[in-house]
């Protein structure tokens, strides 16, 4: 079931943002009166359609083949290769016969829609939801950093107080793309030492193996309480509201402290330090699991001691989710540009429907679902904007370039640029889905 859920919201996801692309396409033709002949989500590859109809002129259907979907419009060299409908003369309801710049526009007119689904999803998440996020302030025990962190030559205590010379406001910020894509110089604070780390632009491939939180935790280190108990801490004794405050006579202050003990002690049994009731100490045998577990939850309150909520009114909160949409689509074009230059490698970065899938997860969060539709949204748009024949941005370079000469490019080039195009996005469809099956497996 878990592997339904996941499917369905990376279908209904995709498919919202593929209708609205093409529905992009669809309105800028018939603004500038180009028949447009087809309206698929996804693609009917030799003919083949699971449901369609006639409208006003119009086929509408669904596809088999879930790769995107397509306008087909009149008088235009696009995925169907239709080169029997070209070898005639022009029309004036075809694409080919109408200026190059309404031609731009419609070929742009997916892009735009993309970019402003993007902009109203976050805008709507802001009114919905507020902004949560951690300040600053709360890390006056410093950060808690991950393998990666640990190996760029952060430490847990570490009080970080500035980037790249500039004090930050929210914890969280720690964590974001314009820290770890721009080469980001951290001022640190250890004991009474002051110096700099410098992030490696190669960072992103160690953590897409690792995932954030091996870089630096999501929260600031914190002492931490013992909620729910179960499995082996309950058969010790363990209970609600005890403070533990040593591990084999190890003193233990921090959560990350308490975490390094017990991954010490996989599978062996450990005594621990137990204070109840502010006056009772106890010593507690208890054995960790494999995962150098021992089974209990943290108070909640270690968590949201921590968090803030801002609120804001619904026209101010335009402007905030504006900036996070645009902020996503930067940030992916930065990552994009670090794989075209080798500083992170293509298996690192690129997903396939497969990754994305796993990004949703397995249970149904509507905030999580409309969050990734956002984002997806813009990396659509972003994606559709690069210069590769058969994407937007292709075609779109091709009209600049008529506009600049002042004459079309030739039929037979915009075909076997095509073709070119095509066999570019299905090798990196099979480059991206081998990917993601291999992450998968080596999970396992």
């Amino acid at each position: 079931m878990s592997i339904v859920i996941m499917v369905g919201q990376l279908l209904l996801g995709l498919s919202i943002l593929v209708i609205l692309h093409e529905f992009g396409h669809f309105i800028a033709a018939r603004a500038f009166g180009i028949k447009v002949e087809k309206f698929y989500l996804f693609f009917d590859a030799w003919g083949i359609s699971l449901f369609k109809f006639n409208y006003k002129g119009v086929e509408y259907g669904i596809g088999w083949l879930p790769l995107g979907g397509y306008v087909k419009i009149a008088g235009m060299i696009d995925e169907s290769m239709d080169t029997e409908q070209m070898a005639g003369p022009p029309q004036p309801w075809e694409f080919r016969s109408k200026p190059a710049w309404q031609r731009l526009i419609v070929m742009l007119g997916g892009v735009t829609v993309n970019i402003i689904v993007g902009i109203l999803i976050f805008w709507v998440l802001v009114i919905s939801n507020g902004e949560n996020y951690t300040p600053m302030s709360s890390a006056k025990y410093g950060i808690v950093p991950g393998t990666v962190g640990r190996k760029i030559g952060l430490q847990a205590g570490d009080k970080i107080l500035t980037v790249n010379g500039k004090t930050i406001e929210r914890f969280d910020d720690l964590t974001s793309p314009k820290v770890l894509l721009d080469h980001t110089v951290l001022n640190i604070q250890r004991g009474d030492k002051n110096f700099d780390v410098t992030i490696p632009a190669t960072i992103l491939n160690d953590i897409s193996d690792f995932g954030i939180d091996s870089f630096i935790d999501r929260l600031p280190r914190n002492t931490f309480t013992v909620d729910s108990v179960y499995g082996p801490s309950k058969k010790a004794g363990l209970l609600k509201g005890d403070s533990i405050v040593a591990v084999n006579d190890h003193k233990v202050v921090f959560f990350d402290e308490l975490q390094a003990q017990l991954a010490a002690n996989k599978n062996k049994q450990i005594v621990l330090t137990v204070i109840r009731n502010k006056t009772t100490i106890l010593q507690l045998p208890v054995t960790a699991d494999k995962d150098g577990k021992i089974g209990f939850a943290r108070s909640p309150k270690d968590f949201l001691s921590f968090e803030k909520n801002l609120h804001y009114s619904f026209f101010n909160s335009l402007p905030i989710g504006a900036s996070k949409a645009w902020g996503t689509f930067t940030d992916n074009a930065k990552g994009l540009g670090k794989v075209f230059t080798g500083q992170v490698k293509a298996r690192k970065a690129i997903s396939s429907p497969i990754g994305i899938a796993v990004m949703f997860g397995t249970h149904i969060d509507w905030v999580r679902f409309w969050s990734l539709t956002g984002l997806l949204s813009m990396v659509l748009a972003l994606m559709n904007l690069l210069p590769i024949p058969a994407l937007d941005g292709g075609h779109a370079v091709f009209l600049i370039i008529e506009m600049i000469k002042g004459k079309p490019l030739s039929d037979k080039f915009l075909e076997r640029a095509q073709i070119v195009g095509f066999v570019l996005l299905i090798t990196l469809m099979v480059f991206a889905f081998g990917n993601d099956i291999v992450k998968q497996i080596m999970k396992k």
